[in-house]
């Protein structure tokens, strides 16, 4: 198997039918735009909350007004950004604007855990040191982490993606009826996903690299099927067979399940 067709980046979600899902990462540019949005909403608040403060605490005594003075700043700088982000799964109202959205490394969404620890660095690199750690840091990685990102196992993605999917493969008719008899099991998530980017690359190869990587492909997946597809069959028809029974049997496996579920919902 080449590499060509056979590589998952970090980025790629791999689902059911081998079908990588790409979720980019945010553009060192939108991260700035929706930091700013936040940074500027985030002083708002925290001016307005050092207003009342203020106001309250004519009459307190000096401790009295330190501690509320730091159980404002933790509200305001912790424990609100933390929170709007778990309960909008990733978003901050900058988030939002720019349509971007915190997860996971995994791709994953975040729990407060990670929102907390987030906000918590971030108040260092972006508050206290005006945003240079978080800048540098973003800009050198692949991901544009920064470094509460890195500490809370997060990063960055556009929300606002279409995402795109291939049609899927079609049964060629003349192994439909070997199809049905076969034995074919389920490939192997990187074999699979490599016969589904050879596939859907077909019409931009030429057609030494056609016949080479489709050879080698058919040779790993007739490992996993039997009998073998009549003599003189292609190596992309034979893929294509395979890859839309293994749909198709998929597919079957699912209504039986879920009509079996529905039976014994009903029974209750």
């Amino acid at each position: 198997m080449t590499h060509e067709f056979a590589t998952l980046t970090t980025d790629d979600l791999v689902t059911g039918e081998a079908v990588a899902l790409d979720l980019p990462a945010a553009s060192l540019g939108s991260r700035i735009v929706s930091g700013l949005i936040d940074v500027v909403i985030t002083m708002i608040a925290f001016v307005a909350a050092i207003f009342v403060f203020v106001v309250a605490a004519l009459q307190a005594d000096g401790a009295l007004i330190w501690a509320s003075f730091v159980a404002t700043m933790i509200v305001v700088f912790l424990l609100l950004p933390a929170t709007l982000e778990t309960l909008t799964r990733g978003k901050s109202l900058g988030k939002l604007v720019c349509g971007l959205r915190t997860v996971r490394d995994d791709a994953g969404p975040i729990t407060f855990q990670h929102a907390f620890v987030r906000a918590l660095v971030g108040f260092m690199e972006i508050f206290a040191f005006t945003g240079v750690p978080a800048f540098f840091s973003a800009l050198m990685s692949s991901r544009g982490k920064r470094l509460g990102d890195y500490a809370a196992g997060t990063y960055v993605v556009r929300d606002r993606v279409r995402l795109r999917l291939a049609p899927p493969t079609l049964m060629p008719p003349p192994l439909a009826a070997w199809a049905r008899s076969a034995d074919i099991t389920s490939l192997p998530t990187g074999l699979a996903l490599a016969v589904r980017q050879f596939l859907g690359r077909l019409p931009t190869l030429d057609p030494q690299s056609r016949a080479s990587v489709g050879t080698r492909l058919a040779d790993q997946v007739s490992e996993h099927v039997a009998p073998p597809p009549p003599p003189g069959t292609p190596p992309e028809a034979y893929l294509a067979a395979v890859i839309a029974s293994r749909r198709e049997r998929d597919q079957a496996r699912l209504h039986r399940e879920a009509e079996l579920r529905r039976r014994l919902t009903a029974r209750r």
